[in-house]
């Protein structure tokens, strides 16, 4: 099973919503049995809490639900239990190459399937627009991420 691992600051905005839209994907083309979502945060704030509700709708607005998520903090086992790790923007990618250890997965910032050397801006201190900008750049890496993982699969 290949396993993908979305993050982000908080487990609330960028990387649930690409947690469930990764995860719809994979629903979609009934691959469930071969490829594993999840995300989480590097800060533990909102540990056990839904997403922002701003997340939900704009992504709801998409068919996609994704209430039944709840944050949670990165651990030492998520990095070698997943194959493919995708940091939302640099300052995750650093916290993630300072706290890898030999048997970690894959290491990228998410926006690398795009060819871009770019942060997924952080939502949570703007509009409801802002989050749908970002669900946009969020639905074309997710699309991006999973042809990747497709063309990886036996």
């Amino acid at each position: 099973m290949k396993r993908v691992l979305f993050v982000c600051t908080g487990n609330i905005c960028r990387s649930p919503t690409a947690e469930a839209f990764f995860a719809d994907l994979v629903r979609r083309s009934k691959l469930e049995n071969l490829i594993y979502t999840d995300s989480v945060g590097i800060e533990n704030w909102h540990q056990g809490k839904p997403p922002d509700p701003r997340a939900i709708e704009s992504l709801r607005d998409r068919g996609v639900d994704m209430r039944h998520l709840r944050a949670r903090k990165i651990t030492d086992d998520d990095f070698w239990q997943n194959d493919l790790i995708l940091a939302m923007d640099r300052s995750h990618l650093d916290y993630l190459k300072k706290h890898t250890g030999p048997d970690a997965g894959e290491i990228h910032l998410f926006l690398d399937s795009l060819g871009r050397n770019d942060d997924v801006p952080d939502p949570y201190y703007g509009t409801e627009q802002d989050f749908d900008d970002v669900l946009d750049l969020i639905e074309d890496g997710c699309n991006a991420w999973f042809e990747k993982v497709l063309a990886s699969l036996p």
